[in-house]
């Protein structure tokens, strides 16, 4: 078991976050400290309104959410690290290669597996298909958590 998760994508406002929350929600242990970040963050910015809406109706809210920008320092202090796409894995893996071994795709057990797109600016349809994605991964991981 993993007592530290981050998950990561580009400006941690859409899919890290709801991410996060959902792990968190469907972990239901709160001593498992679930975090998110962006390779790219748009820092100290609340999650995107869509993101927010897709969770609220999913009975998650996550209104506290604030963009934070991934370190070394923020890697180091968590034992798993899931990414949305390869190239933010690749990314993490090329500044920061003491994370090699604990860098994984997000959809990494689903069977189709692939990226979860950004949804950014593409509307609420966009974002419940986010949620759908990041539903069946999660559920996938906690399967094995």
């Amino acid at each position: 078991m993993f007592d530290s998760i981050l998950v990561i994508c580009t400006g941690n406002i859409c899919r890290s976050p709801m991410g996060e929350y959902l792990l968190r929600h469907r972990l239901g242990r709160p001593q498992v400290r679930v975090a998110s970040a962006g390779t790219a963050a748009l820092v100290q910015h609340p999650a995107d309104a869509d993101a927010i809406a897709v969770m609220r109706a999913h009975g998650i809210d996550m209104e506290a959410h604030r963009a934070r920008q991934v370190t070394g320092e923020l890697l180091a202090a968590h034992e798993l690290v899931l990414t949305m796409e390869e190239h933010h894995s690749r990314w993490l893996l090329g500044r920061f290669p003491t994370a090699r071994g604990r860098v994984f795709p997000i959809r990494h057990w689903v069977q189709a597996e692939g990226a979860v797109p950004d949804p950014y600016c593409q509307g609420r349809e966009a974002f419940e298909q986010t949620w759908t994605l990041l539903e069946e991964a999660v559920d996938a991981w906690v399967q094995r958590l």
